[in-house]
């Protein structure tokens, strides 16, 4: 293939063979040899001056759980507003299914267990509703008992009262199957020049990797063949040699650290110190970074990826749910940046937007001093999988996982909109619809 007339940064307006899944050549007014001798041959893209860009990588994702999200009822602060607008989500659909609401959080309708969605549910109609953090599942009654799990019947965490933490791998077996549309999800993703995904499960279901085999995107599957994923819950939160002993078990291999309080990521930084830290290892969320930190996190070499639009999208809940000694020190960008922390980003969509563009536009608004420029923004997409915070360029050789614009860069920077995306490829083979 032969993409002709692009920008690419640092070589001006050019054009760019990919011969073999690669660039093999960028240069001006390249000849047609690669496939036929004549200009514009079918395999040749006039590319009209746009951008040519390294393929988005969403450094951050849950794959299943957003495929999941069109067989789903969306019931957060967006979507339904009080206890009657929640009760008429919970009754619509097919009666005879099971309800599986997501995006809850509590300033919808309070704090909900079995009893409060007994009296919003259909009496006999199963009801799960996931809480905004994907942390945890609130099930009714009826879902109880139609699982085994209810009080003299089941055992375990929520078979009293229907609530569930973190308990997702052993519910897996008490529920339905749900339709997955994974198709859709490659197929929005690569409309938004999405080329690659790091799902980030911190305990992928087997037979996963054969699930999202029919993603047309490059993908790195957490615990599988990326860093180990280390989930940090308060309660449960481990002292830190235990967790170094931990992380030392798993060496040579990187870990990826879920860190969303103070003392999660003090906790993570004390044991990364102590089991040591290799290349490649991430600090996930990174949601309250102290900026006594800061220096700590630069000594210790590790990359950062966080949800720099979560203070745009959730901050109005942030006001009530974060103390405030913590919300000056929420998902910061800029001060981290300019420590030469490695930084990158990832939707975590569900549970995010699953659309770059606008958290790279976040990114850019966001306002205590944590903003990014443009650019800068959208280098938090384009890092090398495995090493996120290593910016990407177009230079031969490297393996043709590419975004190309309809405009030059400068007017994509100021648009911050996937509405500038002509055409996502990955390996060189085109994975949008043709235009």
């Amino acid at each position: 293939m032969l993409i002709r007339n692009v920008e690419v940064q640092g070589a001006g307006r050019v054009d760019v063979r990919v011969l073999g899944g690669r660039i093999a050549e960028i240069g001006k007014r390249l000849d047609g040899t690669h496939g036929s001798d004549t200009p514009g041959a079918p395999d040749d893209l006039d590319g009209h001056g746009g951008a040519l860009l390294p393929g988005l990588h969403d450094h951050h994702v849950h794959l299943a759980a957003l495929a999941a999200e069109t067989a789903s009822v969306r019931v957060g602060p967006a979507d339904v507003t009080g206890r009657d607008g929640l009760a008429a989500a919970l009754s619509g659909g097919d009666p005879a299914e099971w309800v599986r609401a997501i995006g809850y959080h509590e300033s919808v309708a309070g704090d909900l267990d079995r009893w409060v969605l007994d009296a919003l549910a259909p009496p006999d109609r199963p009801v799960r509703v996931q809480h905004r953090t994907g942390a945890q599942w609130v099930w009714n009654s009826a879902a109880l008992r139609a699982a085994g799990l209810e009080e003299g019947t089941g055992t375990g965490t929520g078979a009293s009262d229907g609530r569930f933490w973190r308990e997702d791998e052993r519910l897996r077996g008490f529920v339905p199957p749900v339709r997955l549309d994974l198709e859709g999800v490659g197929r929005r993703a690569a409309a938004l020049g999405v080329t690659g995904f790091t799902n980030a499960d911190p305990h992928p279901a087997d037979g996963l990797l054969d699930l999202l085999s029919v993603l047309p995107q490059r993908l790195l599957v957490m615990t599988v063949d990326a860093p180990v994923k280390l989930m940090l819950d308060d309660a449960t939160l481990p002292a830190p040699a235990h967790l170094a002993s931990r992380i030392a078990s798993l060496r040579p291999r990187p870990v990826a650290v879920h860190c969303v309080t103070r003392v999660q990521l003090l906790v993570t930084l004390l044991a990364l110190d102590e089991a040591g830290p290799v290349d490649g290892d991430r600090i996930e969320h990174a949601s309250v970074v102290p900026a006594e930190t800061i220096p700590w996190i630069g000594h210790l070499g590790v990359t950062v990826v966080t949800q720099p639009h979560f203070p745009a999208e959730r901050g109005h809940a942030y006001t009530t749910d974060v103390d405030a000694d913590d919300r000056p020190h929420l998902y910061r960008c800029r001060t981290l940046a300019d420590a030469g922390i490695p930084l990158a980003a990832g939707t975590d969509a569900p549970y995010g937007t699953h659309d770059p563009w606008a958290v790279i536009r976040a990114t850019v608004e966001r306002s205590g001093g944590e903003a990014l420029p443009p650019e800068s923004a959208l280098n938090l997409f384009t890092g090398e999988p495995q090493r996120p915070g290593r910016t990407r360029r177009l230079t031969t050789g490297m393996i043709a996982d590419l975004c190309l614009l309809h405009v030059p860069l400068r007017e994509a920077l100021d648009a911050l909109s996937g509405e500038t995306v002509r055409a996502a490829f990955v390996g060189g083979q085109r994975i949008t619809a043709p235009e």
